[in-house]
């Protein structure tokens, strides 16, 4: 292994025994199974490292980086897609607080009963184990390239799934939140320690300018590919999708108040997107740097690049430069599968087998989350050797949750939704995905004349294929049409049910609550009335507080200030 020494590979052992040894020194506070699922006792710090590390990864690295050597610095959009969401977060999170839930699943069976949530738990599950796969897949993309094949993909998958494993079975998701700290610092470093390098090699930005000829790779938008219609319709998947990834509902409610949860949600993210501007910029420095080597770009791997970079670069600039690297990009990647794999394995235990078998020991209960766990991952392993890159991976796994999120979202603001809407919705969004890839399907809608003229379907490598924009605009379109009349052609939800679950969300979480029973308020604790706009109607859309429109139009503020900064940057000469 020429291309990764004793002192590189040195600093990666010790990150990934400290890391362990971690996690299972946090195992040893875990009794029972709640405190397993969602512990509730984190501080804006933590809350803030945890919801930045869940939420980044180095597959993303790989991502961004690959879309910028595709398509030029609008590829940054494969994860600013979330940006505008940003200050939607922190509505969100205290209402995620609030529910006083262990899973997502709860919420749903408190809403639409016990069908919907099991619905929930399974679609949760999957998309959990192929998000899982795909993280691993582009760990091992960027260790393979890093290492120049010296370490292959095939053993980092495995290696790496093994290693969060042993320290998220032990101590679940508290584990996951404090080992993330450490891996959030650690992810930071990775995003930003491979920038100076390059650019310095390039001849920074202005090298970049005059090398780099076509004004498309320069451009925030691409008109062949990443147009402002394809960042609309993306952000507005993302926004929809949010609430029904079953992750979220730790990132905000692990916290010890609506606060913490709160600022830890946006503040993560904001930091999630000042480093994804540093892989885009890293990507398109990587452009720079190959056409100035003489090297024809459609011989060069795009999932490779980051980690072409960093083998480059880094072992001429530092002895154990290129370890710290590597030990950087597992923290990312495990700060992510950690959470992910506690979600998933309390969706399972929670949602589907406790109400199977109840009534048993909560030590009962704890161990089969615990096996769970490393049977999610096992699935996200396989996932992981059967995708066929990232890109295409993270783009099928942003369709599974927002198909549950419609009903969601619904639930939320319209009382007369019932669980024959979910159902509807969700149902019909899966159907009309499938459509849109079927060719018989394609081809009857490329003979539309509409379809050459709103550019809906193209024909690529001789087979009809529709534009990904289109795409979501039909299927969330549909699941949303489905939802609205399932729900006006059957009952009403029950009149109770509503109360209690509203009144979940208009009741602050008082200091040092105690919860007895998901989805439940303390027995000490009476339910808030609140105002809302359309009173009296069938819209439940409560009359924000100081705090959330002064944190809502905060947030914006920043995400003005981080796209303008960025568009500044590039256009400054």
């Amino acid at each position: 292994m020429d291309s990764l020494s004793w002192i590189d590979g040195s600093v990666v052992l010790l990150y990934l025994v400290g890391i362990t040894m971690l996690g299972i020194r946090m195992g040893k506070r875990i009794q029972k199974h709640t405190e397993y699922f969602m512990p509730r006792r984190f501080g804006k710090a933590m809350m803030m490292m945890h919801a930045f590390g869940t939420g980044t990864a180095s597959d993303q690295a790989v991502v961004v980086a690959s879309g910028t050597f595709r398509n030029g610095l609008s590829g940054i959009w494969y994860q600013w897609l979330w940006l505008f969401n940003t200050p939607f977060y922190w509505v969100l999170a205290p209402i995620f607080r609030r529910f006083r839930a262990t899973t997502t699943a709860d919420v749903y069976a408190l809403r639409f009963g016990s069908s919907v949530a099991t619905l929930f738990a399974l679609v949760g599950i999957l998309g959990l184990s192929v998000k899982i796969g795909l993280l691993l897949k582009g760990a091992g993309a960027l260790i393979e390239s890093g290492t120049q094949g010296a370490i292959p993909s095939s053993y980092v998958v495995p290696v790496v799934a093994v290693m969060f494993v042993i320290y998220g079975m032990a101590g679940g998701l508290a584990a996951a939140i404090v080992t993330d700290y450490i891996q959030g610092i650690l992810t930071v470093v990775f995003s930003v320690m491979l920038l100076p390098w390059v650019l310095f090699a390039v001849g920074g930005l202005e090298g970049i300018r005059s090398t780099v000829s076509n004004p498309d790779m320069l451009s925030l938008v691409a008109p062949s590919g990443i147009t402002p219609f394809f960042i609309f319709t993306f952000a507005m998947l993302s926004l929809v999708g949010i609430v029904a990834q079953p992750f979220i509902m730790g990132v905000c409610a692990a916290g010890r108040t609506e606060m913490d949860g709160r600022f830890g949600f946006v503040a993560g993210n904001l930091i999630k997107r000042l480093c994804t501007a540093a892989w885009a910029l890293t990507g398109i420095a990587a452009v720079a740097w190959y056409l100035q080597k003489g090297v024809d770009l459609q011989q060069v791997d795009p999932d490779q690049v980051y980690g072409q970079m960093a083998a480059e670069f880094l072992p001429r600039a530092m002895p154990g430069l290129l370890g710290l690297f590597l030990a950087c990009l597992l923290a990312g990647v495990m700060s992510s599968c950690d959470s992910m794999m506690i979600s998933a394995a309390g969706l399972f235990t929670e949602n589907l087998y406790k109400p199977m078998l109840p009534g048993r020991k909560s030590e009962h209960y704890l161990l089969v989350g615990r096996v769970i766990s490393l049977l999610v991952v096992v699935g996200g392993v396989v996932f992981a050797f059967l995708m066929p890159n990232v890109v295409s991976g993270l783009k099928s796994w942003l369709k599974i949750a927002p198909m549950l999120g419609v009903a969601f979202w619904m639930g939320l603001l319209w009382k007369r939704f019932n669980a024959t809407g979910a159902w509807a919705s969700t149902l019909t969004g899966f159907l009309v995905w499938w459509l849109t890839l079927e060719p018989n399907v394609l081809e009857w809608v490329q003979s539309w004349s509409i379809a050459h003229t709103w550019g809906i379907v193209s024909t690529v490598a001789e087979a009809p294929v529709m534009y990904e924009p289109w795409q979501i605009v039909f299927f969330l379109s549909a699941a949303l049409m489905a939802g609205i009349f399932g729900s006006l052609l059957t009952a009403r939800p029950d009149r109770g049910t509503l109360q209690r679950f509203h009144g979940l969300i208009r009741t602050p979480v008082e200091p040092g609550e105690l919860i007895e029973e998901s989805c439940r308020l303390p027995v000490q604790t009476s339910a808030v009335p609140r105002n809302c706009w359309f009173a009296n109607s069938d819209f439940e859309v409560p009359i924000p507080s100081r705090t959330s429109v002064l944190g809502f139009f905060l947030a914006w503020l920043a995400v003005v200030f981080m796209v303008g900064g960025f568009y500044w940057l590039l256009s400054s000469t």
